[in-house]
């Protein structure tokens, strides 16, 4: 008798191109109609009713895999499903994906059951189906919840309990830093921003206002929050509202800007350098007050951005005045004398301007 090798595995294969189907919320009859204009079943000797059922057999798949989707760490070490890291990392991904248009929405509101039920209002404004709208709205509320009483940086925590790739963490990182201090980014003349233009401000806001900042003496910290040790150092920048330091302070920007910027320009400056001073340095005071600071986006639209347009200003022209603004400021005695005010005002500038340029629609 000859000896008979036999080898049994349970291997899943993915079709990944169905998954995306499944994550966009297509039922299995809507799937199979896609996927029948993609290929030919003559072909392989196959029928409509093979397809769909191949797709419903997917679709099974999917729903016995999503609980442990939602605890990315055990779709690892359970034994059910034999998958590669390779898979197992493309399926978290792909879950934890989203439709930017759809998390712009959800900003600003609270991630609770009364803000679930808007999303029939989202899915009809964004064009993306209900289903999937649930699933992103659930996604971030999952990882808003099990980071927000967490030490640490927050990409770091994401990663650790989501498995995320760094740079789908930092967006997630945004969600929750916005959605925790309650910034408000649905006012109609901030409709023009983007979910990217949000996120790189969060994260400008995470690394340098925040407990993860370098200058932060308390690492330890949960990363949600901003560094209030910061917010309280911050009210000595009120000095430059004083009438002596904002004369000398514009005359430092018009001789540092007296060869780079136009003539008009300059001229627009010169006459408003008082109020624009004010209002920088009444944002950073601000930020102290939880009112206040949940307003800064469209503080700095309204009261610096909309004015700027008005003037014709380019973004090239901001860049310049906020730069020297920044470097002129600490040329004045009182920064000159405390390296201490001098950290905090680079500190909050380091935020600050690159936000309102990522703000500025020119």
């Amino acid at each position: 008798m000859n000896d008979i090798e036999v080898f049994v595995g349970n291997h899943c294969v993915i079709n990944f191109d169905i998954y995306d189907l499944w994550l966009r919320g297509y039922s299995a009859s809507d799937a199979t109609m896609i996927e029948q204009k993609k290929i030919n079943l003559k072909t392989y000797g196959a029928t409509v009713a093979d397809l769909h059922s191949d797709i419903v057999d997917y679709y099974r798949l999917f729903i016995g895999l999503e609980e442990m989707l939602k605890n990315p760490p055990r779709l690892s070490h359970q034994t059910v499903y034999q998958f590669d890291p390779d898979t197992i990392s493309l399926l978290i991904q792909k879950y934890y994906s989203f439709d930017a248009t759809v998390i712009r929405e959800i900003f600003g509101r609270k991630l609770n059951s009364r803000s679930r039920k808007d999303l029939d209002d989202i899915s009809e404004e964004t064009g993306v189906s209900v289903r999937s709208c649930r699933r992103q709205f659930d996604n971030a509320k999952r990882v808003f919840k099990t980071v927000e009483e967490l030490t640490g940086t927050l990409v770091a925590n994401i990663q650790l309990h989501f498995c995320l790739k760094e740079n789908l963490a930092k967006d997630y990182a945004a969600i929750v830093f916005i959605s925790n201090n309650r910034f408000e980014t649905g006012k109609k003349k901030l409709n023009y921003m983007t979910f990217a233009d949000f996120a790189v401000c969060a994260n400008h806001m995470i690394s340098n206002w925040s407990y993860s900042s370098e200058d932060c003496q308390d690492h330890e910290d949960m990363d949600v929050d901003m560094d209030r040790d910061f917010l309280l150092d911050l009210r000595e920048v009120k000095v430059l509202m004083e009438r002596d330091y904002i004369e000398e302070h514009k005359a430092l920007m018009l001789r540092a800007l007296q060869q780079s910027m136009n003539e008009k320009v300059l001229i627009e400056m010169d006459s408003n350098f008082r109020s624009v001073s004010k209002i920088i340095i009444t944002i950073a005071y601000g930020l102290n007050h939880s009112k206040e600071s949940r307003d800064i986006f469209i503080d700095i639209y309204e009261k610096l951005i909309e004015p700027w347009l008005q003037m014709l200003w380019n973004k090239s022209d901001v860049q310049l005045f906020l730069s020297a603004f920044k470097e002129t400021a600490q040329q004045l005695d009182v920064f000159r004398s405390s390296p201490k005010l001098v950290k905090v005002w680079e500190r909050y500038m380091l935020t600050f301007c690159p936000c309102v340029l990522q703000m500025y629609p020119r």
